[in-house]
């Protein structure tokens, strides 16, 4: 089937191996708190409809529970499964710290506009919220099932009740040892003021009285996890776990002697993570955004999580004393707060338990020794398919032979996140330590990579390398490597474009792609952008290819997706396929919806946050949304235009997001090479065919995974896999003929 082709859309059920949930089918999520019935097809007004526009905050929480759906399906490993659950644990938590945190900004601040969507922000808040605690009791269902099944592995969470004497004995020595001098008690009294509570932290809030009186006081215990001790205690090397905090409930006479303590309860809290101060009015972008660190430490809490049956009393005071709502911010938890500690146990070395690891492979035109700057002007442009091809012996490589080889002139840089010990930054200290010029442009602003990049960032001053932190104003999310090399006939560019960050931690577990090229004009324009990254100045930019945002980007897409509508007729059809994060900006979803009106065939591969809607009579027939949620986290930015035939891929940094397209520092970038062409378009087809890993949305912004027949499941990412590995061969096979032939012609 071909790129241009599409099958009907089918609705998918769930078959008999679909795992029992709890409470409401994971195979059929709703967007809201009930189905949303299609707009009628005479009130399709962009303007005056908000029915026609998903919520962006509802549209991620589905997304997460896609992830969480991860950790039910059988055909998973069992730890894999775990992982999921340690995945859609963490993700909450930053929901709760980024988006929620921000709507309550918003809410302070007296904002009562609406979204696209018709919201304001105190009912964002609340559609989340009634999101959140519909599924709560899902979730901790799931994670009681992971439980019962690795207890048959012979993985067991075993209640402190129920251990034997010497086991508790054991428990206390280890605890008494390695973690009770991390941890400080702390006083809730008249001559001890409500103690601070720091982000994400699980707390024992304990009831105490002197022995004989009636007069009881509080303390609060912080379980130090964030200090190093395991979430999970083990009882020797058995894989029998007792959680921490219970651990200590039970051995608080260490923390209190002679004291008697009545009662220990469980809580844990979120703070916002949104306390970013105005860029443009600061003097010193560096200490700004040092004191935003410390700022974000203190900053208010957006939620309380408790255990079920907490003390009435006592659950009033802590909502009374961090400043919640006890109605609407106090969430219970029946079981373990804090399920991002999971990965404790995913972890496990239990090889039967997870999936094979994968290898990436070398690129085929990487395989051999020579100059890489002499294959890319060779080939003219390579095409990089990550995790599936490695990013070791391609970036890394690019920028290692860079500051080693005497030709090479300069190195230009853009550094969004990276790894903690990360050989990109070895490669460029050592490139400025071997006489380049280096320049690397730092976005501080990378949330909660902030310290991490002040650090490498002083680091790399330090080294010698011209250091700038992008434009006022807008966080430089575009990833872009120039080298400027001595060739033979004169100063030429070498460029990388990534839609993912220079990270080789997360170039392992993220679907990105790359393009190293030799490409004049794309050469010519990375220098633009550079020039602009260092300057601040925007006059008179004269871009031959690049598309960058924000002065640029989002007025080329809204003239493509129009023209796609302008020159679709019948016999030909307009054909427009995005794969994405995240689908919010309304002016491109207007446009989409008007070139699904004009019947243009659209394929929206959206990861998490999609505002449009599919399946509307009249309005968006054509239009197709679905989510890959699989092994690797989807990262890919693809825009495909049909353009009547003459067809055009882009790929770049941006998601279709207003913030992307009108506050960051992105590009696009087109692909022109008919063979490169060729790979992008049949990497979109094996994603749109996957029948293993797509979620599907429908009319009433429900998402269905596509259950196929045993015979029928194709997994896009593991095609990728085996498809990087064929190529990897055929290469070395070839090369190693080549090899042999030069051989014999020596011989004779």
């Amino acid at each position: 089937m071909s790129i241009s082709q599409r099958p009907p859309a089918r609705r998918t059920r769930r078959s008999a191996q679909t795992p029992t949930a709890p409470s409401a089918d994971p195979a059929e999520t709703m967007q809201d708190d009930s189905p949303q019935p299609s707009p009628a097809a005479a009130d399709l007004d962009f303007d005056t409809n908000p029915m026609i526009f998903l919520n962006r905050e509802l549209t991620w929480l589905e997304f997460n529970q896609r992830v969480m759906y991860q950790a039910q399906d059988p055909r998973i490993p069992l730890l894999e499964r775990v992982k999921f659950a340690a995945i859609a644990g963490s993700n909450m938590d930053e929901f709760f710290m980024k988006r929620i945190g921000g709507l309550k900004q918003q809410l302070a601040a007296g904002v009562q506009g609406t979204t696209v969507d018709g919201r304001t922000p105190h009912a964002q808040i609340e559609a989340c919220y009634a999101f959140v605690r519909r599924y709560q009791k899902e979730k901790e269902g799931t994670v009681r099932s992971l439980w019962n099944e690795l207890e048959k592995e012979a993985v067991s969470l075993i209640p402190y009740a129920t251990l034997k004497t010497s086991e508790k004995e054991q428990l206390r020595n280890d605890y008494f040892d390695s973690i009770f001098p991390l941890v400080t008690p702390q006083s809730i009294d008249p001559a001890h003021p409500f103690p601070f509570i720091s982000n994400l932290s699980l707390n024992l809030l304990v009831t105490l009285r002197y022995p004989n009186e009636k007069e009881h006081s509080l303390a609060r215990v912080k379980v130090p996890i964030s200090g190093g001790a395991p979430r999970f205690m083990e009882l020797g090397n058995s894989r029998r776990f007792v959680l921490l905090e219970k651990v200590m409930a039970a051995n608080l006479d260490l923390l209190f002697p002679g004291m008697e303590i009545v009662g220990c309860e469980f809580f844990r809290v979120t703070r916002n993570a949104n306390t970013s101060k105005r860029e443009e009015h600061a003097d010193d972008l560096l200490a700004l955004i040092e004191s935003t660190l410390k700022d974000r430490k203190f900053a208010p809490i957006v939620r309380l999580q408790v255990e079920p049956g907490m003390d009435p009393v006592h659950r009033g005071r802590l909502a009374a004393e961090l400043d919640l709502d006890e109605e609407a911010d106090v969430f219970e938890v029946d079981g373990m707060m804090g399920m991002r500690d999971l990965w404790q146990i995913a972890r496990l070395d239990l090889p039967h338990l997870k999936l094979p690891p994968h290898y990436p492979v070398d690129h085929p035109a990487l395989l051999s020794s020579r100059s890489i700057f002499h294959t890319i002007r060779e080939a003219g442009s390579l095409l990089l398919l990550h995790p599936y091809e490695s990013f070791t012996s391609s970036v890394e490589r690019f920028l290692d032979e860079a500051a080693h080889d005497p030709k090479v002139r300069g190195i230009k840089m853009t550094l969004y996140r990276t790894a903690a010990h990360s050989k990109i930054v070895e490669h460029l200290i050592h490139a400025a330590e071997n006489g380049k010029q280096v320049a690397v442009v730092v976005e501080l602003q990378a949330r909660f990579d902030e310290e991490a990049n002040i650090r490498l960032a002083n680091h790399m001053e330090e080294a010698g390398i011209h250091v700038t932190y992008g434009i006022v104003g807008l966080k430089t999310h575009c990833k872009v490597i120039l080298v400027l090399r001595q060739d033979y006939n004169g100063l030429r560019r070498y460029v990388h474009f990534s839609t993912g960050n220079y990270h080789s931690e997360t170039a392992r577990l993220y679907s990105d792609i790359g393009l190293l090229t030799y490409d004049k004009d794309l050469g010519r324009d990375a220098t633009e952008l550079f020039n602009y990254l260092t300057t601040g100045y925007t006059p008179n930019r004269n871009y031959r290819k690049l598309l960058p945002a924000p002065k640029i980007l989002k007025k080329v897409l809204l003239a493509k997706i129009e023209r796609e509508t302008q020159v679709h007729t019948t016999e030909n059809p307009g054909r427009l396929i995005f794969k994405m994060n995240a689908l919010e900006d309304p002016a491109i979803c207007r446009a989409i919806y008007r070139a699904a009106q004009a019947g243009v065939r659209v394929d929206l591969i959206v990861r998490d946050s999609c505002r449009i809607r599919p399946g509307i009579p009249g309005l968006s027939e054509s239009i197709r949304v679905i989510s890959i949620v699989g092994r690797f986290l989807e990262h890919a930015r693809i825009y495909y235009f049909g353009n009547g035939g003459n067809e055009e891929v882009y790929i770049g940094s941006a998601d279709a997001m207003s913030r992307n397209l009108e506050h960051r520092v992105e590009v696009l970038l087109p692909v022109e090479d008919e063979k490169l062409v060729k790979e992008l378009k049949s990497y979109l087809q094996i994603q749109l065919e996957d029948q293993r890993c797509v979620w599907e949305m429908d009319s009433d912004a429900n998402y269905r995974q596509r259950r196929p027949s045993e015979s029928d499941q194709l997994c896009s990412q593991s095609e990728q896999v085996v498809r990087a590995e064929k190529r990897n061969k055929e290469a070395g096979r070839l090369r190693k003929r080549q090899s042999q032939n030069a051989s014999n012609r020596n011989m004779r």
